[in-house]
């Protein structure tokens, strides 16, 4: 089946429906370093743009559309003039092509606190405009660590089914969990974060890695997001795009907590191929590496729209 993605970044969520064998004929983000990085390890079909620029009828037919759109727009003050406010035209342009294009599918990823935002009145506003449309809507809040991603990641997944379509999507099984459980529930362990990194040298040793460098911004070990120490026996904690919002990217510290993860460490804990190569300035690379959708997480979501025959 044919796949339009929406906020493609770096291509975490294209590559897993790539690697699933799903053809992606056309994707659009207005990050130019992304794009490059995008086309140098996925290919050329992406368009570098604002959504809101581009016409639907520039945009290829396909039975599915995958991406992510941003809820900070969405407060209880928004709700009843959600179109006039700026930071929600994102998701009017997700809303835009999934109405006029009508697609099979759709695979809409979120942070899990849009289910919370205005005691879940804009989590049920958003599934009320996509049932407009003509869809049957699913939602559910995964932790990656329990699917074998070396990292605590919570995201939720929205999935649409066109109403003539005759096909129920399940969300993938749980594979891991922590190690207090898994005896129990015959689950595996959650990979950890020294398991990942446990054949990658140091920067400053001899390797042959791409993007291989990191931030020299302090370790500080204070209990503040970004600066908490890593625990080595557990998941990564969830890789950043951006640190307080104000500035440029809080790295998490390595599992030895001596330094910050290189833009490749980081890259390997959001499942990325070992040779895919990020392009632009280190803030720029390890940003589209943390708004990335966990490449593993994306082939698991993706392999069970196989059974749609």
């Amino acid at each position: 089946m044919r796949v339009v993605s929406l906020f493609s970044g770096a291509g975490g969520l294209d590559l897993g429906f790539k690697m699933a064998g799903f053809q992606i004929v056309w994707a659009n983000d207005f990050d130019k370093d992304a794009v490059i990085t995008y086309k140098k390890n996925i290919g050329d079909h992406i368009v570098c743009g604002k959504i809101e620029d581009i016409e639907t009828d520039d945009i290829p037919d396909c039975e599915i559309v995958i991406g992510g759109f941003p809820c900070q727009g969405f407060s209880q003050a928004n709700m009843l003039r959600i179109e006039e406010d700026d930071r929600n035209k994102l998701y009017l342009e997700f809303l835009r092509v999934i109405r006029e294009k009508q697609p099979k599918f759709f695979f809409a990823e979120n942070v899990r606190g849009i289910l919370s935002l205005s005691n879940g009145s804009v989590i049920k506003r958003i599934e009320d405009d996509f049932e407009s449309a003509g869809y049957k809507m699913q939602k559910k809040l995964f932790n990656t660590a329990d699917y074998g991603v070396p990292q605590s990641r919570w995201r939720v997944i929205l999935v649409g089914t066109r109403n003539d379509i005759n096909f129920e999507y399940e969300y993938p099984d749980q594979s891991h969990t922590s190690p207090a459980k898994s005896e129990k529930s015959g689950l595996s362990n959650w990979n950890t974060i020294s398991e990942a990194l446990a054949e990658i040298p140091e920067p400053e040793e001899e390797h042959n890695l791409l993007n291989h460098v990191y931030s020299q911004y302090k370790v500080t070990n204070r209990n503040f997001t970004g600066h908490r120490k890593t625990d080595p026996s557990k998941p990564s904690p969830t890789i950043l795009a951006r640190g307080n919002g104000k500035g440029g990217v809080c790295a998490i510290q390595h599992p030895k907590n001596h330094r910050r993860m290189s833009i490749r460490e980081s890259a390997i804990i959001q499942s990325f191929p070992i040779d895919y190569h990020f392009f632009g300035s280190m803030t720029s690379c390890y940003r589209q590496v943390g708004n990335a959708v966990p490449v593993k997480f994306a082939h698991l979501i993706a392999n069970q729209l196989l059974k749609y025959k």
